[in-house]
């Protein structure tokens, strides 16, 4: 019975990693058509049928990810469990003003840009901090602008000042010129200091890993060096050994010196 329970459990996951590795490409696709369609929105604020074509088409990509969520909620073993411990996925489909998180999607082009890299830490650092600070930080000072310019008393009331405020908080700078009024933009400024200290222990982490791993390959190198070291001297002794074991009895071991000229 356990056996059964065992291999039914193998079944469900590497379903649903064959579902997620399947489904991360072509939600990558509808996150970036929809960071397009969000951009549109915000800053150009379409009117008429354009701004009512937009505004359908940024509601059709929502499908996809909803399925998403109803597909993994689904091939989960313990589906009362995956979804208390899921909570941002809900909140994602489910809360209109937490739809640009669904931008996180794009994090997937992260692992190309480590592939392109290579080992090479910088690569990693540089795919961690410009792809996806950059993303953070543009996702971010989009929803503040739409959640804060028309807010009575709200300090951000242009782009601008919108994109320094999220660098400020981002970078947990924190100088508090701009601050949030509304309920979804303070929202909006608890996820972006958690995304940015997250990303900040990211980076830390890959240049703390990336030391330790040369420190390491130089330790190795010495007690590779040490060792062949020993298995010399080793061999040596071995040799003289043989050598004093097997010489004939009652010869000098010490080598003859010549005799010079005045001794002779």
């Amino acid at each position: 019975m356990s056996t059964m329970t065992t291999t039914a459990t193998t079944a469900d996951e590497n379903r649903a990693q064959r579902w997620a590795s399947r489904a991360e490409w072509p939600l990558a696709a509808c996150a970036v058509a929809f960071l397009a369609l969000y951009t549109v929105d915000v800053l150009g604020e379409p009117r008429g049928d354009t701004g009512r074509l937009v505004s359908g088409l940024m509601t059709a990509l929502y499908v996809p990810f909803l399925f998403d969520y109803l597909v993994r909620l689904g091939l989960a073993e313990r589906k009362w469990r995956w979804f208390f411990t899921h909570p941002l996925d809900l909140a994602v489909v489910t809360l209109p003003f937490l739809q640009p998180l669904r931008f996180l999607r794009l994090v997937a082009l992260i692992r190309i840009l480590q592939r392109a890299f290579g080992d090479m830490v910088r690569g990693r650092v540089i795919a961690y901090t410009v792809f996806g600070g950059g993303l953070l930080l543009y996702a971010s000072s989009l929803a503040e602008f739409k959640a804060e310019r028309y807010a009575p008393g709200s300090h951000i009331t242009n782009y601008s000042d919108a994109v320094w405020w999220a660098v400020a908080t981002l970078t947990t700078v924190g100088y508090g010129d701009y601050v949030p009024v509304t309920t979804t933009g303070r929202i909006i400024a608890v996820l972006l200091m958690i995304g940015g200290i997250s990303l900040i222990g990211v980076v830390t982490a890959t240049v703390a890993h990336w030391i330790i791993s040369e420190v390491t390959k130089g330790d190795s190198a010495q007690q590779a060096a040490t060792v062949a070291h020993i298995e010399t001297l080793r061999s040596e002794i071995t040799r003289l050994r043989d050598l004093v074991e097997n010489r004939p009895t009652g010869v000098d071991p010490r080598p003859a010196v010549p005799e010079s000229p005045g001794q002779r």
